[in-house]
């Protein structure tokens, strides 16, 4: 499978597929995350056989016995992007490749077969082409994509599982921030979200489940999001439930917290890391602690904060709150950097600006 030809994928017919009008309707506004297309992609994995039975056919539940390893022991990694429409009505995909070598990464860390990378992004290419229908009509619509793997043998022993599937599911998204405020409020969290040496850099599920009391604490004290710092000192900035930041100063210099281990490497931040050197700013990669953040803020050095993530793209942080109190980025609102950065990168997504750094794929 590691040429993987057009003809990889096995097609099983759906017998009742939505119908167009149901189909419209759910397309029309589907928020992020609720409304799933007909389809899914699926491959096998056996130990000593290698990736097998790659299909794409129905969307439908899955079936696993009691004792899949995934339910003991959270074998299990993902991965989020999108296909965008672009000027001519094609559907692209933005740096797949990047996705396919962070979904390995994860899977070596949770000690699961690796995946070949062609084969991801085949994979992936195949859901869009099947459910390109689903492409929702609201302003900014995307189709969201997961490409997703977990264990299935049934052993209870503690050892890597010998057997796993993959899958891909699409899931027609339109803003991710429910208020479509223009500059977000978050939380400073008493929790940790990873340590050193542990999965903070692999996308498991384990982390975010880690993340959902603290989320809900966000949430119930009318926050966005919610912000994690290290869990050795609590006090380093690492990231938000899902999502990388940047500082922005008014010396014209950017800083993000660097890649440690305890923080996912987004391929939204790696995008906006090369766009910011392009802009002359000068981009540093490097510790800084929320008592630096709330002095920054209110002496005015600081001018931006925003966030970053394949959901949401590029949002504005506007105020940061916590148990030590509460603080305002500039006006609150987004700043020009925030608001250029996310307009060149969403116009490259979208084929409004031309793309020079080879990172979109047709998928047609």
């Amino acid at each position: 499978m590691a040429d993987a030809p057009a003809n990889l994928f096995m097609t099983i017919p759906h017998p009742a597929p939505t119908s167009a009008d149901m189909r419209n309707a759910a397309i029309a506004d589907p928020g992020f995350g609720k409304v799933f297309s007909d389809h899914m992609v699926s491959i096998d994995y056996t130990d000593g056989k290698g990736w097998h039975n790659a299909s794409v056919g129905p969307r439908v539940p899955i079936s696993l016995d009691p004792a899949a390893s995934v339910l003991h022991y959270a074998q299990e990694i993902f991965e989020g992007m999108k296909a965008y429409r672009q000027a001519d009505g094609s559907l692209s995909l933005f740096r797949p490749e990047a996705n396919a070598a962070r979904f390995n990464a994860s899977a070596t860390r949770m000690a699961m077969p690796t995946l070949p990378e062609d084969l991801f992004v085949a994979a992936v290419r195949e859901q869009v082409r099947i459910d390109r229908d689903w492409f929702p009509t609201v302003e900014g619509g995307s189709l969201y994509l997961r490409p997703f793997m977990f264990a299935t043998e049934a052993f209870l022993g503690v050892r890597p599982a010998l057997e796993y599937k993959f899958l891909v599911i699409a899931s027609p998204a339109g803003n991710y921030f429910k208020s479509g405020s223009p500059a977000v409020s978050i939380w400073i969290s008493d929790y940790s979200r990873a340590a050193p040496g542990g999965t903070g850099a692999a996308k498991t599920g384990g982390n975010y489940a880690a993340s959902l009391i603290p989320t809900a604490e966000a949430f119930s004290r009318g926050h966005d999001q919610v912000l994690f710092l290290d869990a050795v000192e609590h006090k380093w900035v690492e990231e938000l439930g899902g999502m990388n930041l940047f500082f922005v100063f008014d010396d014209g210099s950017m800083v993000t917290p660097p890649l440690t281990g305890t923080i996912l490497p987004g391929i939204t931040r790696d995008s906006l890391l090369q766009l910011a050197r392009e802009e002359g700013l000068t981009v540093r990669e490097e510790p800084y602690s929320i008592d630096q953040w709330r002095a920054d803020a209110a002496s005015g050095k600081l001018v931006e904060t925003m966030a970053c993530g394949t959901a949401a793209v590029v949002t504005a942080v506007g105020h940061v709150a916590g148990p030590d109190g509460e603080f305002t980025i500039g006006s609150g609102g987004p700043g020009q950097l925030t608001t250029r950065l996310r307009e060149k990168l969403v116009g490259i997504q979208r084929g409004a600006i031309a793309d020079t750094h080879g990172w979109v794929m047709q998928v047609d």
